[in-house]
């Protein structure tokens, strides 16, 4: 469905013409938080705007793709396939409101000559201040008094905690030099952390330049008093913290992630915060919602929030801002700034 051009009562369009047409994939609620006026009246001046208000609906997109010069997706769009390319007939580019493709297209859409664009570098930012934040907490044993005093505990008694550290010379793990981890460690090193990172793709020479210590997986866990997450959804990286692993962090440790949930065996995490020996916080789930009467709900020593990291209002208007200006660039012949290619689809979300 197609209608008004204003962000806040979501629609969007410019009447017919010769113009350029653009599909765009994004539902009324996260219409209004990616796209600034400014930025949905920059798109509308430059194309025609099909919009879906039911961004799932197969039938709809296939029915707006034929005459397409670009398609901006988000979560939930169907997946570009055979098919829906088929009924693409001008489409140059699918313009990804969030990070990973690997849902939302296929290789064949590669195989076509489709350019494929993702707004990831949005992310990193937010992402990695919760990260801090939880690290900070963690250090801290912030989660345990907020715990214990709404709880009913005693003054006392909710004073009572693990020792607790400053960041300033605490050493500090990440797992995987991605975007969000280096925007992570640069803001704990700028605290004073000793960093380590584990990261089969980072050089030497790399890891020199960022001033931090590769070390194997096991050092990682063995030698840190947080470890925070940042690795990406691979099949290589399916439950690689496991029970072993989590087996080699220190007495009081902490584990953050904020990355995928795909990454550490939560069972296993249940197992091992239940005894009261890490503490962890968590951004991400197996099963979003998380169940009322998840386990981790009620323990003290874990600090929870629900995928909500990258979820600052700054954050949703840089993802809009940056498919309209993939999209703009499509239309004034230059080249993609966050172009992904094949290789992106390893990534499982």
């Amino acid at each position: 469905m197609t209608g008004s051009a204003d962000p806040a009562a979501p629609g969007g369009g410019v009447p017919g013409g010769q113009r350029a047409r653009v599909v765009v994939s994004v539902p009324p609620p996260l219409r209004a938080q990616f796209f600034t006026r400014d930025v949905w009246r920059r798109l509308g001046d430059a194309a025609d705007l099909t919009v879906l208000d039911e961004h799932t609906d197969r039938a709809a997109l296939a029915a707006a793709l034929p005459g397409a010069r670009a398609l901006v997706t988000s979560w939930g769009t169907p997946r570009i396939d055979a098919e829906l390319l088929d009924a693409a007939d001008r489409l140059a580019l699918v313009a990804h409101t969030g990070s990973a493709v690997a849902p939302l297209v296929t290789p064949e859409v590669f195989r076509r000559g489709v350019r494929v664009t993702q707004a990831g570098d949005a992310m990193a930012g937010p992402v990695a201040e919760v990260a801090l934040a939880f690290t900070l907490s963690l250090l801290h044993r912030v989660h345990r008094f907020d715990h214990a005093l709404r709880g009913g505990a005693d003054w006392e008694t909710a004073s009572q905690a693990p020792p607790r550290h400053e960041i300033r010379g605490s050493r500090i793990g990440v797992l995987g030099a991605s975007r969000t981890g280096r925007a992570y460690l640069r803001m704990v090193k700028a605290l004073g952390a000793r960093v380590s990172v584990t990261d089969p793709y980072l050089s030497p020479e790399e890891a020199a330049r960022l001033d931090v210590r590769l070390v194997p997986l096991e050092t990682l866990l063995r030698e840190s008093r947080v470890v925070a997450v940042h690795a990406p959804a691979t099949e290589e990286t399916r439950r690689l913290i496991d029970a072993r692993r989590l087996a080699l962090l220190p007495d009081g440790a902490g584990l953050v992630n904020t990355a995928r949930s795909w990454l550490v065996d939560e069972d296993a995490l249940v197992a091992e915060v239940r005894t009261g020996r890490i503490d962890a916080a968590i951004d991400v789930f197996d099963a979003e919602p998380l169940p009322v009467d998840h386990p981790l709900r009620s323990l003290p020593n874990v600090l929870l929030t629900p995928h909500q990291a990258a979820g600052t209002v700054e954050c949703r208007q840089r993802l809009g801002e940056s498919a309209v200006t993939e999209v703009l660039r499509l239309l004034d012949d230059e080249p993609p700034l966050h172009a992904v290619g094949v290789d992106a689809l390893v990534r499982v979300f």
